[in-house]
């Protein structure tokens, strides 16, 4: 008789590892090779399939995830996905807390996956729906004392999943020559777990946060913010002052122009995360030092954004067709193009 698979076996072989393309970047007259780091090749296309399956293994390894069980978390889209697709396979079930910032392709697949919605509606008072989601997963476990919650705020498996596999693929992938690796911030685990490989490398390696503006996230001050999968509205308690070297803070219609020419040029969409962090990149590289050899962690692929970013009547709806164009043009104007080297997997 064929031994059993166990839930860590499964939940292990989750994390098949992502691709790096190169593309070259004008600007300001100077050509430079910025390395982005393809999350989109995670099984449900996002980096929160590494996520999911740190927090499901921490999980498990506290008391087993049996057929059956429940498991409840706040989520923006992405680890939602990861959490749902890992469930299935482990014959468990999944309540997914999510928002209005939510895209309309992401909830489809939510409930393709089995996934139950509970959709929040009202705003947290700090410039998203983070707290009220959170109230929501309260009730809900008190409502239901079986319910398990992965915690993906508090559980020290997120950076740790983070510390362990994406981290070290980022070394190997930039190679000696790396000297910046740009981040995008929410819970702050994915931040503090590279963080913490590269830090203990002791290769010089610059950390950067990039977090959106109005997010309190790295601190700040607080404000709307419509881009799902980055920001946050408390401070990340993963980071702490030595977990990143700088950050940068990117207001939404800077990261949708970044989206929006990175398409033009290439004729690939990257996710709105994605397009802050590439944006956070330009600003230094067309600073007096630019970094020598940077990489851009891009957690997810502009797929679930065709009716939010990538939408005009989105981008009108929402009062960012003026700061998108003004964005824009000032990025053009420092010659600013992109280009990709070699084949796009």
């Amino acid at each position: 008789m064929p031994r059993m698979t166990t839930a860590q076996e499964v939940l292990r072989s989750a994390i098949p590892g992502t691709p790096v393309v190169a593309a070259e970047v004008s600007v300001r007259g100077r050509t430079h090779e910025v390395l982005l780091k393809l999350e989109s090749g995670n099984p449900t296309g996002s980096i929160k399939d590494r996520t999911a399956a740190g927090l499901l293994m921490a999980l498990d390894a506290e008391r087993p995830l049996r057929p059956g069980t429940v498991v409840v978390e706040s989520t923006s889209g992405n680890l939602g996905l990861g959490l749902a697709r890992l469930l299935h396979h482990l014959d468990c079930r999944f309540v997914a807390v999510i928002d209005p910032n939510t895209p309309r392709a992401t909830r489809q697949t939510l409930v393709a996956a089995g996934g139950e919605l509970h959709e929040v509606t009202e705003p947290d008072g700090r410039g998203g729906y983070l707290l009220t989601r959170l109230r929501e997963v309260r009730r809900i476990l008190g409502r239901n004392p079986g319910y398990r919650w992965t915690d993906q705020y508090h559980n020290p498996a997120n950076p740790r999943i983070h510390r362990d596999t994406t981290g070290p693929e980022i070394a190997a992938h930039g190679g000696r020559d790396l000297d910046a690796v740009y981040i995008a911030v929410s819970t702050g685990g994915t931040l503090a777990g590279v963080a913490g490989h590269l830090h203990a490398l002791d290769r010089g390696i610059a950390v950067v946060a990039v977090d959106a503006a109005g997010s309190l996230a790295t601190g700040g001050s607080t404000g709307p913010r419509l881009i799902s999968g980055i920001g946050a509205s408390r401070p990340s308690v993963f980071l702490t002052s030595g977990s990143y070297d700088r950050a940068h803070r990117v207001p939404d219609a800077e990261a949708v122009a970044a989206c929006r020419m990175f398409r033009a040029d290439t004729g690939v969409a990257l996710g709105g995360s994605s397009g802050s962090v590439v944006a956070a990149c330009l600003r230094d590289l067309a600073s007096p030092r630019p970094p020598r050899r940077p990489l851009c962690l891009c957690a997810d692929s502009g797929l679930a954004y065709a009716d939010t970013l990538y939408d005009p009547r989105w981008i009108t709806a929402h009062a960012l067709a003026a700061p998108v164009a003004e964005a824009e043009a000032r990025l053009r104007a420092d010659g600013i193009r992109f280009r990709l080297e070699g084949a796009y997997p």
